[in-house]
């Protein structure tokens, strides 16, 4: 929503202030398809000549992401912890091995369907049960753990901000194009200079309206969207750290309000639950 907001106000001053000064809007509007085609041609050949494909496909579902937000909020979280508080719970009372079933077959434990947002999540779901199984092996210390858990984040972050990165670069690049856009325009007015000074006139506009473009795109409409997007990763990226924290805290053994309270506090404002909260939710369940 704010996204579209955002655009609405920024292109409604920029064109608004430029009618309001006097400005020839048909001008632009005659030279808008011409040069948007050639800008966002260019762009789009280069786009695709300078990314893998799956980098491709993941810049398409991220530009769905930048106007939908993040996918995690404050009630999933409390899911999560809950769920990691159930689980550890199991594994302390009746012994590591009573959560054997559950992480080895997560779509028919009762402990995961309890919590079917996250228990649905195959990401989230995969990397509770990988490590989960860690801890029921026993071969690994907590060091050793928290090292491979930090391994596998600084990967799905490389990932995720690929698209990130990609949708930058294409930001950057467009003000360039409309510079060829530009370019060209000159070159044709430049092979029509008999013509009258008016004709002439309505042509060099034409062709500034390239620059013009190209500027507005990458830092109005497309750079934007990059920020968007890396802010929107960030945020999907916590819900990895917070089960790192339980799942570290409870091979330290610390006390079980301790191990939620670890991944509760690492959370940022907008998605962590009051620790009265997170309590009475835990209680609750």
């Amino acid at each position: 929503m704010f996204v579209i907001i955002g655009w609405v106000l920024a292109l409604g001053c920029i064109f608004g202030v430029y009618i309001a000064h006097g400005g020839n809007i048909s001008v632009i509007l005659h030279a808008l398809p011409f040069e948007l085609i050639t800008i966002f041609g260019a762009a789009l050949g280069a786009f695709l000549a300078n990314n893998q494909m799956k980098v491709v496909k993941a810049s398409l579902r991220g530009l769905g992401a930048c106007f939908k937000g993040s996918r995690f909020s404050k009630a999933r979280y409390m899911e999560l912890l809950a769920l990691m508080y159930d689980i550890l719970q199991k594994a302390r009372k009746e012994g590591l091995m009573s959560i054997e079933k559950d992480v080895e077959d997560p779509h028919s434990s009762p402990l995961f369907q309890k919590y079917p947002t996250v228990g649905n999540d195959h990401h989230v779901t995969e990397f509770i049960t990988d490590y989960l199984r860690m801890m029921v092996s026993g071969n690994l210390n907590a060091h050793e753990i928290e090292s491979l858990m930090d391994s596998e984040i600084e990967t799905h972050h490389q990932e995720e901000h690929a698209a990130v990165a990609a949708i930058a670069r294409l930001a950057g690049g467009l003000p360039a194009f409309g510079i060829v856009a530009a370019v060209l325009g000159v070159v044709n007015t430049m092979g029509s200079v008999g013509q009258p000074p008016a004709v002439l006139g309505g042509m060099i506009g034409s062709a500034l309206v390239g620059t013009f473009l190209g500027v507005l795109l990458a830092y109005g409409i497309v750079g934007p969207l990059a920020t968007r997007l890396k802010q929107v990763a960030d945020a999907d990226e916590q819900i990895f750290h917070a089960v790192k924290q339980i799942v570290i805290a409870s091979l330290h053994n610390y006390p079980q309000p301790l191990v939620v309270e670890a991944a509760r506090s690492g959370l940022s404002h907008a998605f962590r639950p009051g620790l009265s909260e997170m309590l009475d939710g835990l209680r609750s369940r």
